[in-house]
């Protein structure tokens, strides 16, 4: 059965979420805290790992509440949940798409849900910032974490810095910082 709640679930999350892996994070997030399959803190790791794993977020997200609800078969269930709808849909709108995709009402439904996507992004960033501690009651903390979030987009946007090596220095900094701080 509680393969079946995985499936259900992520393939509600998967047919109804827009917006890419990181707009679909607050909806895994509801979805697997209100079924109590894992706390808000444990999904917010889960989300830390997530996004240095190779592959999408989302999906890496539901492979790892998947694998800790049922093991390996719950890793599945809710992988095959969350892909399926995807599946069906390009397989479905792909034929269709392509002589309707000038039609200003198709251009206007896609122009009328980019602020919505982007908004969902960026509750995301701003949840997952505070659940990481980010955002902390220590003054010190948040300033040196805002710091660094601001010298990653500097780096990321100006500098077009990989993303790998700013993951990869940001966590020996984060290393040393710690035992700085310790």
């Amino acid at each position: 059965m509680i393969l079946l709640d995985l499936f259900i679930a992520f393939f509600k999350i998967g047919i109804f979420s827009f917006g890419g892996g990181y707009a679909m994070i607050p909806v895994i997030e509801h979805e697997s805290v209100n079924h109590g399959w894992i706390s808000a803190a444990a999904f917010a790791d889960s989300v830390s790992v997530a996004g240095m794993s190779p592959g999408p977020v989302a999906m890496n997200a539901a492979i790892f509440v998947g694998y800790k609800v049922a093991g390996v078969a719950g890793a599945i269930a809710a992988t095959l949940g969350m892909s399926l709808p995807s599946i069906l849909i390009i397989v479905l709108l792909g034929t269709v798409f392509y002589k309707i995709k000038d039609h200003p009402v198709i251009a206007s439904v896609f122009y009328g849900l980019r602020p919505v996507i982007t908004a969902f992004i960026l509750f995301a960033a701003c949840r997952f910032a505070i659940q990481s501690h980010l955002v902390s009651s220590d003054i010190r903390k948040s300033v040196i974490g805002i710091v660094m979030l601001l010298i990653a987009l500097v780096l990321l946007f100006y500098k077009k810095v990989h993303p790998l090596a700013l993951i990869l220095s940001f966590g020996v900094i984060g290393i040393l910082g710690g035992w700085l701080m310790a």
